[in-house]
Order: C-alpha cells, then structure tokens, then sequence
C-alpha cells in the first residue's frame, strides 16, 4: 500500500486490507515494512526516533484485536523502541486469536543512499527463527535480509514451511529508466532462488508510491508476489497501485518437490565449516601456508 504522513491513517488503511484479505479467505496475512509510516530512512533525523514504539504497542494492540476478531494470522512490521536510544526493525507475529507469538528483528542493516537504517536500526540478536501459528510454521525475514541465502536457509531449517519478507524497496531518483528492470529482476530472482532451495514458499509484501525527499525521493516498486517451492510466481501485484496479493499454498506440494530435489538431504554439512568467515584469504591464512 501508499503510505501518507499520518500514521494513524496508514494503520486504519492496514487494517482495511487485512479485513479485505480475510474476505478472500487469507488465513495468514503480512503487512510491509514500517507500514505505520512513510519510509523515514531517507534522511538521517533524531526527531524520527520519536516515531518509535513499544512492543506491546498502538500498531500491536490494534493488530492482535483484529486478529482475534477475524481469526487470521498477522505479520506486523513494527518500529520497535527497546529502551531509550536503543531502537530495532522488527516484525511481530500474532496467531489467529490474538497472541503474540513472538518478534524478529531485521538482522542485515543496509546504508546505501536514501537508506540510512544504520542511523535508526540495531541489527537483530534474536536470530533467525520460525513461528508455529494456527495454521502453518512460517518464518519472517525483513527486506534487506533477503539478498542473503544464509537467512533463509538457517530459517527454512527450524521447519518454515513459508518464508514472508516484508520490504520497503524502490528505485533512486532516473533508476527506474536505467537499471530498473535489471534491479527487480535480481530481486524476484533472490527470493524464488531461496523458495527453490529451500522447498518453501515464499511471500514477498512491498510498498507502492512515490514518497519524496529534499534529494529526490524513492519510487517503491510495489510488485508484491508469492511464489512455490519450484519458482513458479503463483500471483503479484502492480507496480503502482494498492493491492492484495492472495495465494492458495498446499503442503503436498512442498513435500513433492522435497522428494524430488532431495537439497536438504544432500547437504554437505561436513564441508560448510568456514561458512562463517567474512572472507577467505589465504594471503593471510596460516592455515594455507
């Protein structure tokens, strides 16, 4: 969805989108990335820090209410307040009737132009994780975390049978006409490469509209998707008007493509020992001398 300078009303259209999922028959339903707010990454600003809140909190609150009431499953990206000066990106999840079972928070901070989430975000020290809700164990990773094959492995391990990523993700001021294409290409790629490996299903929930800066502002490219175990996009969204994205995931299949490309089973876990390392360089490895 758009998002405008009123937080309450973001909050009001997000929970206008949740009751017109679940009258499509959603069951589990992701709201985007900081979808209370316009993305205030852009600039670096210590008055935004008082857009922070707690969890429980205003968005959480509302989030579990509705969730009770219309027996769904909410992903709810939250701008997490800590502790004074200590701040995260964080999504909650809460089970169809209304628990909260439990936080991630966005562990890769990206600091690239017009995305300073260094300035406003802790990366996340609650690890990767999955979330067993009413009606499927699901995994939530955050926008910049899924360009990284080890997060979605690491989640697709503890049993995700769906991986969401809510994301907050567009194009710089003249990208759109230059490198655009080749940009969201890459990015659907990433994330049906890590559906295909990891025999889970993907959701990908990303906002739409312009929100302008001083410097230029962002075009979101919206483009929402779901895609299945083989890559295969079952639905997307437009690249620039609201929309609901509703897929229909059946664990037979999961289980199929399990059977027929076994990865899990053939995973050479005796020869990922230095998976860990920044980088190896055997200049300065005593260890290839």
């Amino acid at each position: 969805m758009t998002c405008t300078d009123n937080p309450e009303r973001n909050r009001e259209a997000a929970m206008e989108g949740v009751r017109a999922a679940a009258d499509r028959g959603a069951q589990i339903i992701c709201l985007q990335e900081l979808f209370a707010f316009k993305y205030f990454c852009q600039t670096q600003d210590a008055c935004n820090f008082d857009l922070a809140e707690e969890i429980p909190g205003p968005s959480t609150d509302r989030c579990s209410a509705l969730a009770s009431e219309l027996g769904v499953v909410l992903v709810v990206p939250v701008f997490e307040k800590r502790a004074p000066g200590l701040y995260h990106n964080s999504a909650v999840v809460i089970d169809a009737s209304g628990a909260h079972l439990g936080v991630y928070r966005k562990t890769h901070i990206p600091d690239d132009p017009q995305y300073y989430e260094k300035f406003y975000f802790a990366p996340g020290d609650l690890g990767y994780g999955t979330f067993k809700t009413r009606f499927a164990k699901i995994g939530v990773l955050i926008c910049w975390d899924q360009w990284y094959p080890e997060a979605a492995r690491l989640t697709a391990l503890q049993g995700a049978e769906v991986l969401f990523y809510p994301s907050a993700i567009g194009w710089l001021p003249g990208d759109r006409n230059t490198v655009g294409a080749a940009q969201h290409d890459a990015w659907r790629t990433v994330q049906r490469a890590h559906a295909i490996t990891n025999g889970v299903y993907v959701a990908a929930v990303n906002r739409v509209g312009r929100e302008s800066k001083d410097d230029g502002g962002l075009d979101f490219w919206g483009q929402s998707f779901v895609c299945d175990p083989q890559g295969h996009v079952l639905a997307e969204a437009s690249s620039r008007d609201d929309e609901i994205v509703v897929s229909c995931c059946s664990r037979t299949l999961l289980e199929e493509q399990r059977r027929d490309w076994p990865f899990l089973r053939d995973r050479r876990i005796d020869t990922y020992d230095r998976i860990t390392e920044r980088f190896h360089d055997p200049k300065f490895d005593p260890r290839a001398r």
